[in-house]
């Protein structure tokens, strides 16, 4: 729920995924609220501890933001994980392999 600050609240999600497994938590917050302020009300952290939240490692609908971004009713906050193999190199040893 919002916090009770006077402030309208407005409704986001906070998604993570791993090979096995994802979450998808659903929050109320109030406006204002920023990225990394709704993945700490999220409980994910606490979930998957060592995830990161820095720029490059958050976004919103697939879109890189910053964690102090603001979050819009409707936002999906996502939390990427980082690539273990190069996407290109893993497709050509793909293409390699089955020749």
């Amino acid at each position: 729920m919002a916090e009770n600050d006077g402030t309208s609240s407005i409704r986001v999600e906070v998604a993570y995924a791993l090979p096995d497994r994802q979450i998808i938590v659903p929050l109320e917050v109030g406006e204002g609220t920023t990225v990394r302020q709704a993945i700490e009300r999220s409980g994910i952290l606490g979930q998957f501890p060592g995830i990161p939240v820095a720029a490059g490692d958050v976004g919103i609908f697939g879109r890189l933001v910053a964690p102090e971004a603001p979050l819009r009713d409707g936002d999906r906050v996502e939390i990427y994980r980082a690539l273990i193999a190069d996407p290109k190199q893993a497709r050509r040893a793909r293409v390699k392999k089955r020749r």
